[in-house]
């Protein structure tokens, strides 16, 4: 009951939020909202926009990560709250409607979730194991980022010169593991290599970022242009702290999770694993949400993604939400001298998108060979078949489906025709 009601407390906050303008999820949605608040788009073409940039991500993106992993993927919850909070007028009335509405929709995630995965265990084949192919690559490709992020910025000597290191640090580390080379009171210290990899690729982006400064006349731009904006964010930081401390107490307790990687290694127990990954993913966001928020004067729910980490470090779901509200807070107040930052170095403020495209490719080659392994493993031959087929396919017709979601969708498919195979004679499960 307790995990329910945390549920729909973060899909009801989330969805008066995007109803008021105070924060949206989708980083593509927060330029636009602005266009509706101040008149030049009408609620319903934005509540359309909303639909359109949105919905797929929940269906194809979210919901089927969250099955292989077990655990709710954020993106399933937060792309619909930002649908349903800007489908309704903005108003006091409205947004409690959407609030509701909102709840309603966390508390049907959480239960559905649970009920497609036991649906799928009573099916003739059980893909459900093989499904949870599908996030294996993401954990280990997830290290390449940075390097794609800084090849994308800064060329492709520099990109390849930090995908070297990093893969160089990586097996030093396997190779420390292995020989039991760290000790601490005699016992042997494990370190997680995709962890280390990402923490030198993180090292490098940055160390390259901030060699870019502005001229000293040119700085403050950010910082004095959107004053107001700011101030509206700081207006209702007590709502965004809110936000924070729910979202941080739910991934305490390993209801929800972040991003993929964070998320399969979560499901597999690593623990310490997962919470560095969260927070190097939410290092390598800050450019992107921090610019956006300022600029617009509308924040994320989860803010630059900092409560995530403290959700997973922390030792009880009491400390995770005290933490994660100090942390939006933190976050809020010092809007305006990361904007002064940002003027000062514009490589960092350049890094957000790189980072996001850089993010964006890994994930997509890694789903993709996770939704075909897990296929394959499901249907053995047949299964290489159809991911094969159906990202092909995808492409010819226009890319209906986003990449990203090929990969986990064409695994669910090929486990529903597996079973239509066995229901027909036509196929024989694997022994085990």
């Amino acid at each position: 009951m307790l995990e329910i009601i945390l549920m729909a407390c973060i899909g009801g906050l989330a969805a008066v939020m995007a109803n008021l303008g105070i924060a949206v999820f989708n980083d593509g949605l927060r330029p636009i909202v602005p266009e509706n608040l101040e008149g030049r788009m009408s609620r319903k073409e934005l509540g359309v926009t909303a639909f359109a940039m949105s919905f797929g991500l929940v269906i194809g993106f979210g919901i089927p990560i969250s099955i292989a992993g077990s655990i709710i993927l954020i993106h399933s919850i937060l792309l619909g709250t930002d649908i349903i909070g800007l489908t309704f007028q903005r108003g006091k009335i409205y947004a409690i409607l959407a609030g509701i509405v909102g709840a309603l929709y966390g508390v049907g995630i959480y239960l559905g979730l649970q009920a497609v995965v036991d649906a799928f265990k009573m099916l003739p084949l059980n893909f459900v194991d093989g499904f949870n192919k599908v996030g294996e690559p993401v954990v280990v490709a997830f290290m390449v980022f940075p390097a794609i992020a800084i090849a994308l910025q800064f060329g492709i000597k520099k990109g390849i010169i930090t995908f070297l290191a990093a893969a160089i640090a990586r097996q030093l580390i396997v190779f420390s593991n292995t020989e039991q080379l760290l000790k601490i009171d005699g016992s042997p210290v494990v370190l997680s290599p995709e962890g280390i990899a990402l923490v030198v690729g993180m090292i490098f982006l940055i160390a390259f970022a901030v060699r870019e400064k502005s001229e000293e006349q040119n700085l403050s731009t950010l910082a004095t242009v959107f004053t107001e904006r700011v101030a509206k964010i700081k207006k209702y930081v007590w709502v965004l702290m809110l936000s924070g401390a729910l979202v941080a107490a739910a991934t305490n307790l390993l209801l929800i999770a972040g991003d993929p990687i964070s998320l399969n290694l979560l499901a597999e127990g690593k623990i310490s694993e997962g919470g560095i990954a969260s927070l190097a993913k939410a290092i390598g966001f800050v450019p992107l949400i921090a610019s956006t928020a300022i600029a617009t004067g509308v924040y994320g729910p989860v803010g630059f993604t900092f409560v995530f980490a403290a959700g997973i470090f922390t030792p009880n779901p009491v400390i995770a939400a005290i933490l994660g509200a100090v942390i939006i807070f933190a976050e809020v107040m010092l809007l305006t001298q990361l904007a002064k930052l940002l003027d000062r170095y514009p490589g960092i403020r350049a890094s957000g998108e790189n980072i996001r495209t850089a993010m964006t490719r890994v994930l997509e080659v890694a789903l993709l060979i996770g939704g075909a392994n897990a296929a394959n493993a499901i249907v053995p031959g047949f299964g290489f078949f159809a991911i094969a087929g159906f990202y092909l396919l995808n492409e010819a017709a226009g890319r209906p489906i986003v990449r990203m979601a090929v990969g986990p969708v064409g695994a669910i498919a090929v486990g529903i025709i597996g079973n239509i195979l066995v229901l027909l004679g036509l196929f024989t499960p694997p022994a085990g």
